[in-house]
């Protein structure tokens, strides 16, 4: 299985805001800048993430970006299916062409078995675990700008 680009983008910028200090709102073209993506794709990632109650954005001066309570515990699991969706893994009964096959096809509930399998396996990872301190090398700040000179 694999995320969309879109999924992929709303984690990086919940990794992102999640290594801040509280006190530190970014702004969605600094968030942009530093995860490496257009500002109109992060602009999108970030109307989702506070529909799922993830993220609060302030306009105006001292606004920015912030995570919620929410966002920093949330579990991935729960994360990635808010922003994947709910959908199957093969288009079985896409209205274009649906599939001949299936009426008597096993392969769709093995998929959605195996769809829910990825998801369990990320339900006991929280954001939190994600940049915070444990045994394994963690993100502990990315670069707002060009890497230092050596």
């Amino acid at each position: 299985m694999r995320l969309t680009k879109f999924t992929d983008l709303a984690l990086r910028v919940v990794m992102r805001l999640a290594v801040l200090d509280e006190a530190e709102t970014p702004t969605s073209q600094e968030v942009a800048d530093s995860v490496a993506a257009p500002y109109t794709h992060v602009s999108k990632v970030v109307s989702r993430l506070r529909h799922l109650g993830v993220l609060e954005a302030r306009r105006g001066r001292g606004g920015g970006l912030r995570l919620t309570p929410l966002g920093r515990t949330a579990s991935v699991g729960w994360l990635v299916r808010g922003l994947e969706g709910a959908g199957d893994v093969v288009g079985c009964e896409d209205t274009a062409a649906p599939c001949p096959l299936r009426g008597g096809c096993r392969l769709r509930s093995a998929l959605r078995e195996a769809q829910e399998a990825f998801y369990a396996a990320l339900d006991p990872l929280t954001v939190r675990d994600l940049v915070g301190d444990t045994a394994r090398p963690v993100l502990v700040r990315l670069l707002t700008g060009p890497p230092p000179a050596a």
